[in-house]
């Protein structure tokens, strides 16, 4: 598992409790905590210490199946760091530019549909907030198709508690996802307070057609409910405090994954000729507050679209 933060952490830990042999590429003060006290996985049952090999590079550790479990902005270093290894390589990441960079390293990639509601706030500690399934994490080869390995890879993932199924169409939830996790950024700008759902709103409806109008094909908002069902479910009381990208702010890691998030649209929209003025707001923005340390919640869910507005008027 290269990288152990919210996700990876998560997966490695579960599939470590469940007899799995699982190392971990980590870094800094969190790989500190996993070699000398195991990883602490928080989960609504309580907290469970997992011990498993922890090291900084891929090369120290043997591998079979490599999961991708960093963000989108280290994905380029970590496919360098992995020249030589020649398995399946796992893209447990949200956005949709992962595969296709690994893709040029790799001739067995898989991506997954990522339905994990985790947290990463302290060193060697992750959290998992539903139960009694974590999550869901449907995976396919990429472009499309399946074979021996997804049904493998899923089958190992089931047996650590998550919902699992290959799927040929990967690439069209991951879509789904993509403008799912549009909203990421402003609700870093903003925190999770009154207004920030309606703050997104333009982010979203953005992403919705460049996409369509890019013909790519994306799995419906009713596709990924029933999907969902009633898989997930959030205990009584327990919450996080916000998605991936709070987190990074929270933690001040200095970086977020906006410009594979909100930037993706607006990469699109630039080749396909749509405007998309929220979403390059959100990406500059929050690319911004991670540079200089802002916390979470660093403007109001007015402040934004005022913002948006600005840019719209400029023509950006």
């Amino acid at each position: 598992m290269y990288g152990a933060g919210a996700v990876g952490g998560v997966v490695a830990g579960r599939l470590a409790m469940a007899g799995h042999d699982v190392a971990v590429v980590a870094r800094g003060a969190h790989l500190a905590a996993i070699r000398r006290d195991g990883l602490t996985l928080r989960q609504p049952s309580g907290d469970t210490v997992v011990k498993l090999d922890a090291v900084e590079h891929p090369g120290d550790t043997h591998k079979d199946v490599v999961v991708l479990g960093m963000k989108s902005m280290d994905t380029a270093a970590a496919l360098v760091a992995l020249e030589g290894f020649d398995g399946p390589v796992v893209c447990l990441q949200n956005g949709v530019a992962n595969e296709r960079a690994a893709l040029r390293h790799f001739a067995r990639v898989y991506g997954v549909h990522v339905i994990l509601p985790g947290s990463h706030l302290e060193p060697g500690v992750v959290t998992a907030h539903c139960a009694p399934v974590p999550g869901i994490l449907d995976l396919g080869r990429f472009p499309s198709g399946s074979d021996a390995t997804a049904q493998a890879l899923a089958r190992d993932l089931e047996s650590a508690g998550f919902v699992s199924q290959p799927r040929p169409d990967i690439m069209r939830w991951k879509y789904r996802k993509l403008l799912m996790n549009l909203g990421n950024a402003v609700e870093a700008l903003c925190g999770r307070v009154d207004g920030v759902d309606e703050a997104a709103e333009p982010v979203r409806a953005e992403g919705e057609a460049v996409l369509r109008h890019a013909g790519i094909d994306v799995a419906s908002a009713a596709e990924d409910r029933e999907r969902r069902g009633d898989i997930m479910r959030w205990p009584g009381g327990v919450g996080r405090a916000g998605g991936s990208s709070w987190q990074s702010l929270a933690r001040g890691t200095g970086t977020v994954e906006a410009d594979y998030l909100n930037g993706e649209i607006v990469l699109l929209g630039r080749l396909h000729g749509v405007p998309t003025p929220a979403n390059e707001t959100a990406r500059r923005l929050v690319q911004r507050a991670a540079r200089s340390g802002a916390r979470p919640g660093s403007m109001t869910p007015a402040e934004f679209l005022h913002a948006v507005s600005l840019s719209t008027n400029d023509g950006r």
